[in-house]
């Protein structure tokens, strides 16, 4: 039996190449695997630092759910989709729109009904983008990386990952983010009552900083189980926002292997 499709969707200040890892744990196991770079993000991170597209900066989350779920319209089945940090809210929005068999959010970032600066770590994160409102594109240093997405890392890790992964990002997404909790027409919104998606996996790092564990719980919280549609948590101890990459990735990925195979037997022998 041919296995579905895995559509990885990288986070923001990253590239597709974040989640090689897991794309090649899956490829591994049978799956077809397809990561498309946000769009313009498709060049290599040195040519991203050096010439960043001048669209970036008005690149938002309704571009940005709109260009996946195009992506996935395109294919001739249903994938499973696995998002992490903006990818797992793009994840969740997917879900929603009932384009995923299943769907894995990791390290989510929150969806509407979520105030992210309520959480003190993810307001020191992300400080830097929201105290200048007027850059449209933003560069995190190696300090802000440092802090909010490898702080369980050893030094040599944390620079490595700087160098081979961190790219400008549009500001947008932050500020939209930002007034969510006030907007009834956020594209941050999903349907938490939605019986009909398929199964939704929320999985968080226990010392995650720029999306605390405490704040997936919330956002997992928020979705009616009673709705009939499947939506679980899982926490995986020590692990920080790179929870992708960082020493110990097996574990999870081999979480999320077990997870797909009890939800989807049909599909995954």
């Amino acid at each position: 039996m041919k296995k579905p499709t895995i559509v990885f969707v990288h986070g923001a200040f990253v590239t597709r190449a974040s989640f090689e890892p897991l794309m090649g744990y899956f490829k591994d196991r049978g799956f077809e695997v397809l990561a498309p770079a946000w769009p313009f993000h498709g060049q290599s991170v040195p040519e991203l630092r050096d010439r960043p597209e001048a669209e970036l900066g008005k690149l938002g989350l309704e571009n940005l759910t709109e260009y996946y779920a195009g992506i996935i319209r395109a294919l001739p089945e249903k994938p499973i989709i696995i998002g992490h940090s903006f990818g797992g809210l793009l994840t969740q929005l997917l879900m929603d729109r009932g384009l995923g068999l299943a769907g894995i959010a990791i390290n989510s970032a929150g969806a509407k009904g979520i105030v992210a600066a309520a959480y003190p770590t993810t307001a020191r994160s992300i400080f830097g983008i929201l105290s200048k409102p007027w850059r449209k594109t933003f560069m995190m240093s190696f300090k802000e990386f440092q802090y909010a997405f490898v702080n369980t890392l050893s030094r040599a890790e944390q620079e490595r990952a700087y160098r081979e992964h961190v790219v400008p990002e549009t500001t947008r997404i932050f500020f939209q983010g930002a007034v969510a909790p006030f907007a009834s027409s956020s594209p941050f919104k999903v349907d938490f009552n939605n019986g009909s998606r398929g199964p939704l996996l929320m999985i968080a790092g226990e010392v995650d900083r720029i999306v605390p564990a405490s704040l997936v719980r919330k956002n997992y919280g928020l979705y009616n189980q009673q709705s009939g549609a499947v939506t679980e948590y899982k926490e995986f101890s020590g692990r920080s926002h790179w929870i992708i990459a960082q020493p110990g990735w097996e574990e999870v990925a081999d979480f999320i292997d077990h997870w797909l195979k009890k939800q989807l037997p049909a599909y995954i022998g």
